[in-house]
């Protein structure tokens, strides 16, 4: 866990890195979830697999889950494994990595832990932000990641605009008594977050949920509880990953050098009046994670005295003392 969240921060994904602690912190110490579960695989074809997470945290879940995705593929070419009884896993392209550090293509989908968005249309929260994340190798350039939310911005980015005090910009989120703009980033929890391109993004947040969720014997709709509220019970998380082996389409170095050659054309592409350059998904992630490794990875203030309190709690030396 430590070294996903850890990697979370230093890639940029400070909504799902060490801003997570504090929420996961109790729920670990209440047994609500399993600190030392038996991950195991339940059922296993040639190219598929179904994970039992054993209600463990979501990052050991998904390690697991991604780990047996590229073991099927190295035989079978491609692996498709779904993940029941998971819980929050925290940044997607995490597990994306893993794939692409065995030289193959990663996605990954996910049913949130917790609903913030509507079915299109609708005004009750039945839809997660159901990410999705996909990772393709290149060779000099970096290679193509894509992580993102179905909706116009994750939840962790709301909680991180409430630590910081930062309103939050129009069209994030909405009220769903009257459709008017929440602005308030500590009142989001009662809002309906927006999903991005209007009703595909709540298609895709859809389409997500239901390959993560109902395929897999996890929650969707209204069985998912929310992850860090009071209620009791096992949140039965689903997430999928999927691993592509590249060679059984062309030698890899080949793919990875025409990646280069295509990323290249991207970025020198012309680019739009006032904006300084094309971007490419993965880009900022090496740089972010180049220069953090250098300087070190910035702490709120608000964060720092919320870690002091779980470390206290926790018998460790505090953060703030080292």
């Amino acid at each position: 866990m430590a070294t996903a969240i850890v990697e979370a921060n230093l890639t940029g994904f400070d909504s799902h890195g060490m801003i997570r602690l504090p929420q996961y912190a109790p729920l670990l110490r209440a047994g609500r979830i399993n600190a030392r579960p038996n991950v195991h695989v339940t059922q296993r074809s040639p190219a598929t697999a179904l994970v039992d997470g054993d209600n463990g945290m979501g990052h050991l879940v998904m390690r697991f889950a991604a780990q047996t995705a590229v073991e099927l593929a190295r035989e079978s070419g491609i692996g498709w494994v779904g993940a029941r009884r998971s819980n929050h896993a925290g940044a997607a392209g995490i597990y994306v990595g893993i794939p692409l550090a065995a030289g193959m293509i990663g996605i990954y989908g996910a049913n949130s832990s917790a609903n913030h968005m509507a079915p299109w249309g609708g005004a009750e929260a039945l839809l997660g932000t159901n990410p999705l994340a996909v990772a393709i190798p290149a060779g000099r350039e970096a290679p193509v990641v894509l992580d993102m939310a179905t909706s116009v911005t994750s939840f962790g980015v709301i909680r991180k605009h409430a630590l910081e005090g930062t309103p939050l910009p129009e069209g994030w989120a909405v009220d769903p008594e009257d459709g008017t703009s929440v602005t308030d980033a500590r009142k989001a929890a009662e809002a309906l977050l927006l999903p991005i391109g209007g009703y595909k993004g709540s298609g895709l947040a859809l389409i997500i949920g239901l390959l993560a969720g109902v395929l897999n014997g996890a929650a969707f709709g209204r069985d998912v509880k929310e992850f860090s509220a009071e209620a009791a019970g096992e949140g039965n998380t689903g997430q999928f990953i999927i691993a592509l082996d590249v060679a059984r389409f062309q030698p890899l170095e080949q793919f990875k050098a025409e990646m280069d050659r295509q990323i290249g054309v991207l970025r020198n592409s012309k680019a739009l009046p006032g904006v300084e350059a094309v971007r490419i998904p993965g880009e900022d992630r090496v740089r972010r994670r180049a220069e953090r490794m250098k300087n070190g990875i910035p702490i709120p203030p608000a964060l720092v005295q919320q870690l002091d309190a779980v470390a206290n709690e926790a018998g460790v030396a505090l953060l703030s003392s080292r």
